[in-house]
C-alpha cells in the first residue's frame, strides 16, 4: 500500500483538546467536572471498582498450581552430546555448545541417542538409562 492511495479515515488528526468550545473539546477537555479523573496523573490500577468489593475478592480460590515451587531444568539428550568439543560435560561446556541457556542452573541428562565416547559427566542430575549407556561406554558420571 502506498501513502497516495490510502483509506479516507487512515490517517485521523490528532483530538485537539483545550482549543476553545467550537469544536466540543474546549473547557473541560473530556475530562468532567473535578475529581481525580479530571488531574493530571490519574490512573485506576487493574481490578478496581469504585471502591465495591473487586470480583477477584468475591471469588473463592480454586485449585492448586505448582509452578511457583517446581525449579526449572535444562534437558539434555545423549544425542546432543556430539556437539560439545571435548569429554567433559558440564553446565559451562552445554552452555558453550548451545545446548542449554546462558541463565540455567542446572540441567538433567537424558538417555535418548546412543554414546560412542566416553564422556566425564558433572552434572547435577541424570537418568538411568543415560548412566548406564555412558559407563558401557566408558565414560564416568558425577552428580553434583
Amino acid at each position: 500500500m502506498k501513502e497516495d492511495n490510502l483509506p479516507s479515515g487512515a490517517n485521523r488528526e490528532k483530538k485537539r483538546v483545550g482549543r476553545g468550545e467550537g469544536n466540543g473539546h474546549g473547557k473541560t477537555c473530556c475530562r468532567g467536572h473535578k475529581g481525580a479523573g479530571a488531574r493530571s496523573g490519574y490512573s485506576l490500577r487493574a481490578g478496581f471498582e469504585g471502591g465495591q468489593m473487586p470480583l477477584f475478592r468475591k471469588l473463592p480460590q480454586r485449585g492448586f498450581n505448582r509452578a511457583r515451587f517446581q525449579s526449572l531444568c535444562a534437558i539434555v539428550n545423549l544425542e546432543d552430546l556430539e556437539h560439545i568439543s571435548g569429554d567433559v560435560v558440564n553446565l559451562e561446556s552445554l552452555k558453550e555448545a548451545g545446548l542449554i541457556r546462558s541463565n540455567s542452573k542446572t540441567a538433567k541428562l537424558l538417555g535418548n541417542g546412543s554414546v560412542e565416547k566416553a564422556y566425564k559427566v558433572h552434572l547435577p542430575h541424570c537418568s538411568k538409562s543415560a548412566r548406564e549407556k555412558i559407563e558401557a561406554a566408558g565414560g564416568s558420571i558425577e552428580e553434583n
